[in-house]
């Protein structure tokens, strides 16, 4: 029987010891929705890396502001996660080309960071990324039955 869709919203400031709170939330819905132990351990890590770009990112050189993070989804079914800033934006499409190989460089040569949305990628079914007005990153993952999608 295909479920009601449901909504959570959850606004916290854009300070890292808030990410906790976000991912807290998260594993209590999760938990509620049918995830495996496994499925909401890979969407706290990415969740937290979307929250904590916005930490970091979009309200650099001003006073932090706040992060919605909306939790949406249908019970036994899917989860999607919307974590969203009013900061600076960045040119998602000029940031979203393949990796780079890393084995060949010298270990000066590799900078930290700017692999956070492969992870995210990796981590969850799908990921989408909105620059209009600050950065929207939307996460979503589907209910794994017997190594089958609900």
């Amino acid at each position: 029987m295909k479920q009601e869709e449901q909504h959570v919203q959850l606004t916290v400031p854009a300070v890292a010891h808030y990410v906790d709170i976000v991912r807290l939330t998260l594993y209590g819905i999760a938990t509620k929705w049918g995830f495996s132990y496994e499925e909401i351990e890979d969407m706290k890590v990415a969740v937290a890396e979307a929250c904590n770009n916005a930490v970091l990112h979009a309200y650099k050189d001003r006073e932090p502001g706040k992060v919605d993070v909306t939790f949406s989804g249908a019970e036994g079914e899917w989860i999607r996660i919307s974590v969203k800033d009013q900061g600076a934006s960045f040119d998602f499409n000029r940031r979203s080309g393949q990796p780079t190989a890393l084995h060949d460089k010298k270990l000066e040569d590799v900078h930290a960071g700017g692999l956070g949305i492969y992870m995210m990628q990796a981590l969850m079914d799908d990921v989408q990324v909105i620059t209009d007005s600050g950065t929207e990153v939307i996460l979503t993952k589907f209910l794994q039955r017997n190594g089958e999608m609900a």
